[in-house]
């Protein structure tokens, strides 16, 4: 079994992720706390290759379940046929999900995918359908497009594939050495802000 504890700070919109990673014979199994404008615990699970099984995320206000099983996905146990051709799901609040295709791809350097994702935007935990492309530039860098806006950036991920760097968005720091909330500022929503 291997286990991992990550933090995340949020740049341009202040927030703090604190993400537990768990990965057996099972699985791997995803624990999150997500402090800030949108605060949000979410859990999800996938399969040993980091293919999305499920995800159950939570505000004060209510709880989000999404579920992907023999292709199929399901909302709050609602059946989204439009959500046929995604694989994982982006939460806008958090650089993990960008983990679950560069895992799943295993792209070779200089080689891009075009994929579907569930974007998952919190506060609202609204899902919509969300076009992207990876492209992997060099052993540790990708470059993410989104392909219904012009939002696109370089990011940077270890050996596992997990954000270190998300220029402008998130930065990741020492799990010991980040204490308390995100400081207050002028806020708007976190994660991305391309639809």
């Amino acid at each position: 079994m291997i286990m991992s504890e990550l933090v995340w700070r949020g740049v341009s919109v202040p927030s703090l992720e604190r993400c537990r990673i768990t990965e057996d014979a099972s699985g791997v199994r995803i624990a999150s706390t997500v402090e800030g404008e949108s605060d949000c615990i979410y859990e999800l699970s996938a399969t040993v290759g980091w293919e999305f099984r499920s995800l159950v995320l939570r505000t004060d206000a209510r709880t989000l379940v999404v579920t992907r099983a023999n292709g199929e996905w399901s909302v709050d146990a609602a059946p989204r046929p439009d959500l046929v051709k995604a694989r994982e799901v982006d939460i806008s609040v958090s650089p993990l999900s960008n983990t679950l295709p560069i895992r799943r791809l295993a792209l070779d350097v200089g080689q891009s995918a075009e994929i579907i994702t569930a974007y998952v935007r919190v506060p609202e935990l609204t899902v919509t359908v969300d076009p992207q492309r990876y492209t992997r530039l060099s052993a540790d860098e990708y470059l993410y497009e989104s392909l219904d806006s012009d939002f696109r950036r370089t990011i940077t991920v270890d050996d596992g594939g997990l954000i270190v760097d998300y220029p402008g968005l998130f930065e990741r720091e020492d799990p010991g050495t980040s204490t308390g909330r995100p400081s207050k500022g002028d806020r708007q929503s976190c994660g991305r802000q391309d639809g």
